[in-house]
Protein backbone atom coordinates (compact mmCIF):
# COMPACT_ATOMS: atom_id res chain seq x y z
CA UNK A 1 0.00 0.00 0.00
CA UNK A 2 1.25 3.40 -0.59
CA UNK A 3 0.87 6.67 1.32
CA UNK A 4 -1.37 7.85 -1.01
CA UNK A 5 -4.22 5.13 -0.70
CA UNK A 6 -4.81 5.68 2.24
CA UNK A 7 -5.91 9.44 1.61
CA UNK A 8 -7.55 7.82 -1.46
CA UNK A 9 -9.80 5.75 0.13
CA UNK A 10 -10.84 8.20 2.66
CA UNK A 11 -11.79 10.37 0.09
CA UNK A 12 -14.11 7.75 -1.54
CA UNK A 13 -15.71 7.15 1.35
CA UNK A 14 -16.29 10.66 1.93
CA UNK A 15 -17.90 11.00 -1.72
CA UNK A 16 -19.85 7.05 -1.31
CA UNK A 17 -21.14 9.00 1.69
CA UNK A 18 -22.28 12.34 0.20
CA UNK A 19 -24.25 10.00 -2.58
CA UNK A 20 -27.02 8.93 -0.37
CA UNK A 21 -27.50 12.37 1.42
CA UNK A 22 -27.98 14.15 -2.38
CA UNK A 23 -30.36 11.14 -3.25
CA UNK A 24 -32.11 11.36 -0.42
CA UNK A 25 -32.76 15.39 -0.62
CA UNK A 26 -33.72 14.97 -4.47
CA UNK A 27 -36.23 12.23 -2.88
CA UNK A 28 -37.92 14.82 -0.44
CA UNK A 29 -37.90 17.74 -3.03
CA UNK A 30 -39.65 15.73 -5.47
CA UNK A 31 -42.26 13.69 -2.57
CA UNK A 32 -42.86 17.73 -1.09
CA UNK A 33 -43.74 19.19 -4.17
CA UNK A 34 -46.15 16.57 -5.06
CA UNK A 35 -47.48 17.14 -1.41
CA UNK A 36 -47.25 20.92 -2.00
CA UNK A 37 -45.92 20.58 1.13
CA UNK A 38 -42.66 22.41 2.90
CA UNK A 39 -39.91 22.05 5.37
CA UNK A 40 -38.06 24.82 7.03
CA UNK A 41 -34.60 23.27 9.86
CA UNK A 42 -33.25 24.69 13.19
CA UNK A 43 -29.79 23.72 13.23
CA UNK A 44 -27.06 23.41 16.08
CA UNK A 45 -23.78 21.18 15.38
CA UNK A 46 -24.46 20.48 11.58
CA UNK A 47 -24.45 24.66 11.13
CA UNK A 48 -26.83 24.55 8.00
CA UNK A 49 -25.48 21.45 6.27
CA UNK A 50 -29.12 20.19 6.23
CA UNK A 51 -30.38 23.26 4.85
CA UNK A 52 -27.71 23.06 2.56
CA UNK A 53 -27.76 19.66 1.16
CA UNK A 54 -31.61 20.52 0.74
CA UNK A 55 -31.26 23.57 -1.42
CA UNK A 56 -28.51 21.94 -3.69
CA UNK A 57 -31.26 20.81 -5.66
CA UNK A 58 -33.04 22.26 -8.50
CA UNK A 59 -36.84 22.83 -7.26
CA UNK A 60 -35.61 23.22 -3.41
CA UNK A 61 -36.88 27.26 -3.34
CA UNK A 62 -40.71 25.74 -3.66
CA UNK A 63 -40.60 23.55 -0.91
CA UNK A 64 -37.75 25.04 1.52
CA UNK A 65 -38.79 27.80 3.11
CA UNK A 66 -35.60 29.09 5.42
CA UNK A 67 -34.00 27.65 8.56
CA UNK A 68 -32.42 28.67 12.28
CA UNK A 69 -28.51 28.30 12.43
CA UNK A 70 -29.14 28.59 16.58
CA UNK A 71 -25.52 27.76 17.51
CA UNK A 72 -26.04 29.30 20.98
CA UNK A 73 -28.80 28.50 24.15
CA UNK A 74 -29.71 31.90 23.87
CA UNK A 75 -30.52 32.17 19.75
CA UNK A 76 -32.63 28.52 20.58
CA UNK A 77 -34.90 30.68 22.73
CA UNK A 78 -34.85 33.71 21.50
CA UNK A 79 -35.34 32.67 17.41
CA UNK A 80 -37.00 29.63 18.04
CA UNK A 81 -38.88 29.62 21.43
CA UNK A 82 -37.25 26.78 23.35
CA UNK A 83 -38.07 27.07 26.74
CA UNK A 84 -35.01 27.73 29.20
CA UNK A 85 -36.48 25.50 31.44
CA UNK A 86 -36.23 22.51 28.94
CA UNK A 87 -32.32 23.37 28.23
CA UNK A 88 -32.16 23.93 32.46
CA UNK A 89 -34.23 20.64 33.00
CA UNK A 90 -32.47 18.43 29.94
CA UNK A 91 -29.53 19.90 28.50
CA UNK A 92 -29.44 21.79 25.03
CA UNK A 93 -27.86 18.26 23.68
CA UNK A 94 -31.28 16.56 24.45
CA UNK A 95 -34.57 14.68 22.66
CA UNK A 96 -36.92 17.49 23.75
CA UNK A 97 -34.96 20.19 23.21
CA UNK A 98 -34.22 18.82 19.27
CA UNK A 99 -38.88 18.46 19.26
CA UNK A 100 -38.66 22.44 20.63
CA UNK A 101 -36.12 23.32 17.83
CA UNK A 102 -38.08 21.48 15.08
CA UNK A 103 -41.30 22.95 16.37
CA UNK A 104 -40.06 26.54 16.59
CA UNK A 105 -38.99 26.29 12.89
CA UNK A 106 -42.64 25.18 12.35
CA UNK A 107 -44.15 27.73 14.08
CA UNK A 108 -41.25 30.73 12.67
CA UNK A 109 -41.53 29.55 8.76
CA UNK A 110 -45.15 27.60 8.68
CA UNK A 111 -43.96 24.72 7.03
CA UNK A 112 -45.43 21.21 7.19
CA UNK A 113 -42.36 19.92 8.13
CA UNK A 114 -39.18 20.87 10.10
CA UNK A 115 -36.23 18.98 11.12
CA UNK A 116 -33.93 19.83 13.85
CA UNK A 117 -30.51 19.20 14.70
CA UNK A 118 -28.22 19.18 17.61
CA UNK A 119 -25.35 17.06 19.41
CA UNK A 120 -21.48 17.63 20.16
CA UNK A 121 -19.29 17.70 17.57
CA UNK A 122 -16.21 18.00 19.65
CA UNK A 123 -13.53 17.54 19.61
CA UNK A 124 -14.37 16.65 23.25
CA UNK A 125 -17.55 16.31 25.71
CA UNK A 126 -19.39 18.62 26.86
CA UNK A 127 -20.92 19.03 30.41
CA UNK A 128 -20.68 15.63 30.43
CA UNK A 129 -22.11 14.71 27.54
CA UNK A 130 -19.85 12.19 25.10
CA UNK A 131 -18.67 13.64 22.10
CA UNK A 132 -20.72 12.58 19.00
CA UNK A 133 -24.39 12.45 21.10
CA UNK A 134 -26.51 13.90 18.21
CA UNK A 135 -30.11 14.17 18.41
CA UNK A 136 -32.26 14.73 15.04
CA UNK A 137 -36.31 15.49 15.61
CA UNK A 138 -38.41 15.63 12.40
CA UNK A 139 -41.70 17.37 13.11
CA UNK A 140 -45.22 17.60 11.06
CA UNK A 141 -47.56 15.37 10.21
CA UNK A 142 -45.51 12.39 11.58
CA UNK A 143 -43.08 13.21 14.48
CA UNK A 144 -39.76 11.50 15.27
CA UNK A 145 -36.58 11.67 17.18
CA UNK A 146 -33.20 10.03 16.30
CA UNK A 147 -30.40 9.57 18.81
CA UNK A 148 -26.90 8.89 17.20
CA UNK A 149 -23.52 8.18 19.35
CA UNK A 150 -20.97 8.89 16.30
CA UNK A 151 -17.07 8.34 16.73
CA UNK A 152 -15.58 9.75 13.46
CA UNK A 153 -14.26 13.25 14.94
CA UNK A 154 -15.64 16.85 14.12
CA UNK A 155 -16.24 16.95 10.44
CA UNK A 156 -17.47 13.07 10.80
CA UNK A 157 -19.91 13.93 13.41
CA UNK A 158 -21.43 16.90 11.85
CA UNK A 159 -22.00 14.94 8.16
CA UNK A 160 -23.39 11.66 10.03
CA UNK A 161 -25.82 14.16 11.17
CA UNK A 162 -26.70 15.52 8.32
CA UNK A 163 -27.03 12.41 6.28
CA UNK A 164 -29.34 10.69 8.98
CA UNK A 165 -31.34 13.88 9.56
CA UNK A 166 -31.97 13.73 5.66
CA UNK A 167 -32.04 9.71 5.04
CA UNK A 168 -34.80 9.76 8.14
CA UNK A 169 -37.04 12.45 6.19
CA UNK A 170 -36.26 10.87 2.96
CA UNK A 171 -38.05 7.27 4.84
CA UNK A 172 -40.60 9.33 6.99
CA UNK A 173 -41.88 10.97 3.66
CA UNK A 174 -41.73 8.04 1.45
CA UNK A 175 -43.79 5.65 3.72
CA UNK A 176 -46.14 9.07 4.88
CA UNK A 177 -49.34 9.48 2.73
CA UNK A 178 -49.28 6.06 0.81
Amino acid sequence: MTTSEPGRKALLRSRFRCMPTASHARQIVEILRSQGATVSVAESLTGGGVGFALTQIPGSSEVFSGGVISYTSDVKVRELGVLQSTIDQFSVVSEEVAREMAQGAMKKFGTTWAISTTGIAGPGDYNGIREGTVWIAICGPVNQTLHLTLDSGRDGVRQGAISSAIGTFARILSTHGK
